[in-house]
């Protein structure tokens, strides 16, 4: 495997010059083409990529896989045809250059950015064949770990299986130094390329789970392990079984994760989990979370065994070929065997307590609802409010002047024209979109929550206005703002 990185630096300079970024690309396509390429579909921006120019040669090289001319990839890659080929990235005959490789425009709110990776299979239909060392590119489960992971600035990150580095050049943006491993070397390479690509220092790491940084404790982890859930036999796909049956990897990450965290330090998983016959899938999950930590546990999305076992059979390009259905069978009988009635996909989100910590929080929380993108600034704030919360006695909360979110709107429903509403509704429009019905005090306390009273005051106040008794108004109450606050709709000032 080539270990040469210094062609980087010049294939840098030669997409640059290109103008080969993610808003150029998808301005040179237009958005009809742009679509089709997510669904595997080239046709479109083929015809739109005839120019010749740098630009539409390097799309027509790397995204849409169609060899092109060598004179017209040496203008586009001046001097590095040669050197490309001899890395892996591109092979060559005597007229045509086609890539090996994926090299594919990025980009974050910050900065343009380049990933290489393996080439997309399946395009325009063509039979899906990867190897068991496949590095995947951007993908769905990719985009969705980096929208989860918290962005707020840290001295040390970990990118535990790494793949093609994709999350090791978004922490590396707010992180002092990141670690990136893996145990498949043609990723590490991938990854190394990567960030020589984007300028930004990786430390890439080989091995299983948390082998390569034994001892080392970070501020954040962010993963999205091998977590197809399967009987762990016959081939296997690096980037997505472990090697280990059913949803062992999962667990066993959250339940050592923590141990290579600092205090008040954050693990998040993207994860599939098992969905157990005769068991809620938030029980079975509670039993990995550990005592010292707080947790947030996200269940997103759930399938039924056929579903699931059809998606990665397609995945690995088995459907359609020969013993489709012996797989099938066979995989579909091993959940049946071990009691799995669906598979549930999600969030893990898990914070290490700090020092003397007295009591943890685990909300397990089925929500298939859309969600402000990205979320990981809910998923921070929820862990603020919780840490907030516990220090915060009745009394030293009596105090506090709260105020609602600006994105809190009240909703009432009714029939039409009558007098009083059936329900009222508290309504977020950002972060996780909650909803809560409210009583007419919880309205009000929270309509009027602007920073000016502390909650006793408020209290007091919505006391005379509805002939409640005060103590008994706090009494019922303070349990019901420590909710609003932990889900979202009060701030603590």
């Amino acid at each position: 495997m080539p270990s040469d990185l210094d062609l980087a630096a010049p294939l840098r300079e030669a997409l640059l010059a290109a103008d080969f970024t993610y808003d150029r690309v998808a301005e040179a396509i237009g958005e009809e083409a742009h679509r089709a390429l997510g669904r595997n579909e080239t046709l479109p921006a083929l015809r739109r990529t005839t120019s010749g120019s740098a630009l539409d040669t390097l799309v027509r090289l790397f995204l849409l896989q169609a060899p092109v001319a060598r004179d017209a990839a040496e203008r586009a890659l001046p001097g590095l045809v040669d050197r490309l080929c001899n890395a892996g990235l591109l092979e060559q005959s005597v007229a045509e250059v086609a890539a090996r490789t994926d090299c594919r425009p990025y980009a974050t709110d910050e900065r343009d950015l380049w990933v290489v990776s393996d080439l997309t299979p399946g395009l325009d239909g063509a039979p899906v064949a990867v190897g068991p060392d496949h590095v995947l590119g951007i993908s769905s489960a990719s985009t969705s770990l980096a929208q989860l992971t918290m962005r707020e600035p840290v001295d040390s990150a970990l990118d535990l299986g790494t793949g093609c580095g994709v999350q090791a050049l978004h922490l590396a943006a707010h992180a002092g130094t990141v670690v990136a491993t893996d145990v498949n070397q043609r990723a590490l390479w991938m990854t190394r390329l990567n960030a020589a690509l984007n300028e930004v220092e990786v430390d890439v790491r080989g091995g299983s789970f948390f082998e390569p940084v034994a001892g080392e404790r970070f501020d954040l982890i962010s993963t999205n392990p091998p977590f197809v859930i399967s009987p762990a036999t016959g081939e296997r796909l690096v980037y997505r079984d472990s090697g280990l049956p059913g949803d062992r990897v999962v667990e066993h990450i959250v339940r050592t994760g923590p141990d290579h965290l600092t205090e008040g330090g954050w693990l998040q998983v993207l994860a599939n989990w098992a969905i157990v016959a005769g068991r809620p899938w938030d029980e079975r999950l509670g039993t990995w979370l550990r005592d010292d930590c707080d947790a947030l546990v996200v269940q997103r999305e759930t399938l039924d065994p056929a579903a699931y076992v059809e998606l990665w059979l397609k995945d690995s390009g088995h459907h359609g070929r020969p013993g489709y259905a012996e797989r099938y069978d066979t995989w579909l009988s091993w959940l049946e065997e071990v009691g799995i009635e669906g598979v549930g996909f999600g969030w893990i989100n898990v914070r290490l307590g700090g020092t003397g910590q007295v009591g943890s929080r685990h909300d397990l929380l089925e929500w298939p609802y859309d969600v402000e993108q990205p979320i990981g600034p809910a998923i921070h704030a929820w862990g603020e409010s919780v840490a907030d919360l516990r220090d915060l006695s009745d009394e030293a909360l009596l105090a506090t002047r709260l105020r609602a979110r600006e994105d809190v709107q009240q909703e009432t429903v009714g029939r039409p024209g009558a007098e009083d509403p059936e329900a009222i509704v508290l309504r977020q429009h950002r972060g996780f979109r909650r909803a809560r019905t409210a009583d007419t005090v919880e309205a009000a306390l929270v309509g009027a929550s602007d920073g000016d009273l502390t909650l006793g005051q408020l209290l007091g106040a919505l006391a005379t206005l509805v002939g409640r008794d005060e103590a008994d108004l706090r009494s019922g109450y303070l349990s019901v703002v420590r909710e609003l606050v932990g889900e979202g709709f009060l701030a603590l000032g």
